[in-house]
């Protein structure tokens, strides 16, 4: 066997492809074994919560390889039936499209074409354009979802920007289920422990180059797929998780200097039993609340702008707000008007002050300034499970200073979960692990056991801290059961349920009988108005 010493090696020396492949296989091997013994050395000079952090990160990986093996089992004929009839819908679409057009500007056009789409926008309605940075680092004109959205703002523009991207949709939910299968009926996915900034998984197709990214399938997609012979799905979320972690790490920052009432104040909101309905309180306090919780939700439950009920705006604006939204961005997102966003802001501020404030000056005491503090001092911060993050963007951009302010209650999310189910896994072998998603997981009980081992499981993914002055703070969880993976609703104004096998919320006991096998059936989206 003939023995290379890398050391001495040289860019000019003359290899053959096979002793290239050899040095390069044999580099990846040593060089990582290497990495490794230096990194084990660093890890045991840490505090105990980063060593912790990392053996969690280590305990994830057999769990891991086992889902990423199992896959899910997909509802064949379910799936089928749900291309035919999006592709059908797509048709109708594509056929009305092509009406409008020839009927108003005289030809039709390829909407799959970007160079088609920029010269209907660009050149025949002469709108201003909207730039990117493509792959040269220029800015060019670009019509992705975010110009089409821009676009939906013009008077005559916007029926066929919505047109686009209604066909846009369709094309990416027949795209996904087109996805290939394996031969033994089940769809995989590559999850990767490390794969984001935060802690999260993400994923991609798998090893053998099917598959897909199984972590972002919007719910109607998910009916497709199906537990195993005798087995139920449970899925398992954290309730309002990251609002709760902001809460949690504003009574940890200030509760020496502040108090654990006023620290506390947020986290209180949060686990008093319904968080947008108290936030819409104090924002609007001048709407009759009556002090019951139930009667309260559904003042807070009615219209406020649009589409938008009062709970609904203080749901998506309180996040936003948490995160550092200015105005202006989350207008764009939420679809509202910029003074509603700044009028809650204030109001939102003047409520939990210890959060941020409306003028987003950064040398106050609030969580805000004190994150911006963190990166210009040390250059990073350390969540409540003791995982760190470097930030090595300078600390003065804006952002660095949002994705900062993401990392701590997001990190803290997928520590919870991924420590619930991974000590799940430990103690339950009937729970058979499926899919984590970004603040849930999937997994599967035998159905005949269901209401034996679903109250234990639910104990084993529960993780509790002790905040300063001993208040143990743990994540709700809340558990849907059901035969797909997508939800079941309740109609009210038909009075039946839609995915009659679909998830429902576990309430102690399961009525329903399993389903016999057959198809699926999936609403179509031409039941819905355009938006």
């Amino acid at each position: 066997m003939r023995i290379f010493d890398t050391s001495g090696l040289r860019p000019t020396d003359k290899l053959s492809p096979n002793e290239a492949s050899w040095i390069y296989n044999g580099l990846d091997c040593c060089v990582t074994l290497e990495v490794r013994d230096k990194l084990r050395e660093q890890i045991e000079t840490e505090v105990l919560e980063v060593q912790q952090t990392y053996a969690t990160a280590m305990g994830k990986l057999a769990p891991t390889n086992y889902m990423n093996i199992r896959g899910l089992l997909v509802n064949e004929p379910a799936r089928q039936y749900a291309i035919r009839e999006y592709s059908r819908d797509l048709m109708t679409l594509q056929d009305r499209f092509n009406t409008l057009m020839t009927e108003t500007i005289g030809y039709t056009i390829n909407w799959r074409s970007h160079v088609q789409l920029k010269s209907l926008f660009y050149d025949t309605f002469r709108l201003r354009p909207v730039r990117k940075r493509n792959s040269k680092g220029e800015f060019a004109p670009t019509v992705n979802a975010d110009a089409l959205e821009k676009f939906c703002e013009y008077l005559y523009p916007q029926v066929y920007a919505r047109y686009i991207l209604a066909m846009r949709d369709l094309g990416k939910k027949i795209s996904f289920l087109e996805t290939e299968v394996d031969p033994d009926g089940r769809m995989r996915t590559s999850l990767n422990i490390a794969g984001t900034d935060t802690g999260r998984f993400s994923s991609k197709f798998s090893a053998f180059g099917s598959g897909s990214n199984l972590q972002n399938v919007e719910d109607r997609l998910r009916g497709i797929f199906k537990p195993d012979p005798g087995k139920i799905f449970v899925n398992v979320d954290l309730e309002q998780a990251d609002a709760r972690n902001v809460g949690a790490r504003i009574y940890q920052i200030f509760y020496d200097s502040h108090g654990p009432e006023e620290a506390g104040r947020y986290l209180d909101t949060c686990e008093s039993g319904d968080l947008h309905t108290q936030v819409t309180k104090m924002v609007w306090p001048d709407l009759g609340w009556t002090g019951d919780l139930k009667q309260d939700k559904e003042i807070a439950e009615q219209p406020f702008y649009r589409d938008h009920s009062y709970r609904d705006m203080s749901k998506k604006l309180g996040h936003g707000t948490n995160y550092f939204g200015t105005p202006p961005t989350m207008a764009r997102h939420a679809k509202v008007e910029v003074y509603i966003i700044e009028a809650f802001q204030r109001k939102y501020f003047e409520a939990f002050p210890l959060i941020g404030n409306y003028d987003k000056r950064l040398d106050r005491r609030d969580w805000h300034s004190w994150v911006q503090q963190q990166l210009r001092e040390i250059g990073s911060l350390t969540n409540l499970f003791g995982r760190r993050r470097i930030f090595f963007d300078r600390y003065q951009d804006q952002n660095t200073l949002r994705a900062a302010i993401a990392y701590d209650p997001q990190s803290n999310t997928g520590e919870e979960l991924d420590r619930g189910w991974l000590n799940l896994w430990r103690n339950m072998p009937e729970a058979e692990l499926l899919l984590p998603v970004h603040d849930s997981i999937l997994f599967q009980l035998p159905y005949e056991r269901l209401g034996e081992l679903l109250p234990r499981a639910l104990e084993l993914l529960k993780v509790t801290i002790e905040l300063k002055g001993g208040r143990q703070f743990s994540v709700p969880l809340e558990a849907a059961v059901g035969w797909n993976w997508a939800k079941s609703r309740f109609n009210k104004k038909t009075g039946l349920w839609e995915n009659v096998y679909g998830l429902r919320k576990w309430t102690g006991k399961e009525d329903r009988e399993p389903p016999t096998e057959g198809r699926t059936r999936f609403s179509s989206v031409m039941d819905r108005r355009l938006r």
